[in-house]
């Protein structure tokens, strides 16, 4: 493959232009610089910025499907060969403060020995990861270590996420415990989050296993061995994601169940309270008609002596229910 020139890849607007110097750090990339396979560049660019659009576009660099690819829509995970290089879809959490980490960020990228191109619309903090790694001088020396750093990274975020929303499941079950049942919606949010992981994180880990079986010239079998442990862990955390779907599936049956005997609870005791008032609900609709010859209608104490019978009345029925274990 030819060598390429710094001026080739300088886009005024890119997020940054790296050289990897092969001992874990970085330097700018002059419009001088010579980019092969022993000093491959790293070029992190926001599809969204104009003159970063206008460069994707026109290019030689890339293939015509790399650029669609690198400035379209947000795609599933998924990996491709195209011819020599080789275009990578990934996804990870959002970490921004003002949205839902369960809206992914699409992270699109295109490698081949000489040149990293990598494009985001928000921003990936999973990069920051990486990013502290080189300019601390302990990051990636080539483009293998690169990808399998960038995957280390995002697995490491989605496994954070993942533990997030298994502890709140675990403080719902032991609320749940406690007769404590969560606001209206706050379960559906969750197991909308865990769906929306599983869907994007189970291709995800199908495009790091297809990264360790591919015999890429950019990768060595030291980068395989670490992108199959990266592809083994993100599946052991969608195992965990599978079975706190389960557990959630299991807590709406337990919050419906809930309901329901808390609506059989009220129902009963509004039931025993009709029953409690029923005799005296009778007597006092027989004596209030407004009829002649009602008994001690004419008396001074009628009916004070009628409100003593009602009350011992009703005191007699709640012995009652309450000697048949009613109450």
């Amino acid at each position: 493959m030819d060598a390429i020139k710094g001026s080739d890849v300088n886009v005024p607007d890119a997020v940054f232009a790296w050289m990897l110097d092969g001992k874990g750090g970085v330097r700018p990339l002059d419009d001088d610089e010579i980019i092969d396979k022993d000093h491959p560049c790293w070029l992190h660019l926001n599809y969204t910025n104009p003159e970063s659009a206008q460069w994707l576009a026109t290019t030689p660099l890339l293939p015509n499907a790399v650029r669609d690819a690198l400035a379209g829509e947000s795609l599933r995970p998924r990996v491709t060969r195209m011819g020599e290089g080789t275009l990578i879809t990934l996804r990870c959490i959002n970490g921004s403060t003002d949205e839902r980490p369960d809206q992914l960020v699409a992270m699109r990228l295109y490698m081949d020995e000489r040149l990293i191109v990598s494009t985001r619309q928000r921003k990936v903090l999973a990069l920051d990861d990486v990013v502290n790694d080189l300019n601390e001088g302990s990051g990636p020396t080539d483009g293998g270590s690169w990808l399998v750093d960038i995957c280390d990274a995002l697995t490491d975020h989605a496994s954070e996420f993942i533990e997030e929303l298994h502890d709140k499941i675990i403080d719902l079950e032991d609320n749940l415990l406690d007769q404590q049942v969560p606001p209206r919606g706050h379960l559906a949010l969750l197991r909308k989050q865990l769906i929306v992981m599983r869907r994007y994180m189970t291709p995800q880990r199908d495009v790091y296993s297809r990264l360790a079986s591919e015999r890429f010239n950019w990768m060595s079998d030291d980068h395989r061995r670490r992108m199959q442990d990266i592809s083994d862990r993100l599946g052991r955390g969608l195992d965990e994601i599978d079975a706190c779907i389960a557990r959630t599936a299991v807590m709406s049956d337990e919050i419906s169940q809930l309901m329901q005997e808390s609506l059989a609870r009220r129902s009963y005791t509004m039931s025993l309270m009709a029953m409690v008032f029923l005799p005296s609900t009778f007597l006092t609709g027989l004596f209030g008609v407004n009829l002649g010859g009602i008994p001690g209608g004419e008396w001074h104490f009628g009916f004070s002596l009628f409100c003593m019978l009602l009350v011992v009345l009703i005191g007699g029925v709640t012995w009652w229910l309450h000697r048949s274990k009613w109450l």
